[in-house]
């Protein structure tokens, strides 16, 4: 029994890096960048945690909004189509969003391991160009 729950693990680290491989040969654009997506927020919350600029109470809502998303308690039943997973989505995201408004922009900026793009439409223009300006550049 152990070895194929062994084999299970093989196998499933050998589909990811198939597939890590494949989307790494996908031409630039939104196909390329919703396969970075999850990779990249991983990367930039696990950053933003060792970030003293990010407040605690941004911190302990990623912790919350983690928590909520592994805990078997829901508030509607997983099994339920559409509406089940619903909690767990608007759980998150409002937990989210409480974070980053919290967040300075600089600290998400230097986070984020992927292309800008990309956060500017997760922030929005307006919400990225609070960023203060530095020194060394013009404003503009």
């Amino acid at each position: 029994m152990l070895e194929v729950g062994l084999i299970a693990v093989g196998v499933l680290i050998a589909l990811w890096g198939v597939m890590a491989a494949l989307a790494g040969r996908l031409p630039p654009g939104l196909l390329k960048e919703a396969v970075g997506f999850l990779p990249n927020c991983v990367t930039m919350l696990r950053r933003l945690r060792r970030d003293p600029r990010v407040p605690r109470s941004a911190k302990v809502a990623v912790a919350v909004a983690i928590a909520w998303v592994v805990s078997p308690i829901d508030l509607i039943p997983e099994f339920l189509p559409v509406i089940g997973p619903l909690d767990d989505v608007v759980a998150v995201v409002l937990l989210l969003r409480f974070a980053a408004t919290r967040t300075p922009v600089e600290a998400i900026t230097d986070a984020w391991p992927g292309e800008p793009a990309v956060l500017d439409r997760l922030l929005g223009p307006a919400r990225r160009s609070q960023a203060p300006v530095s020194d060394n550049q013009p404003p503009g």
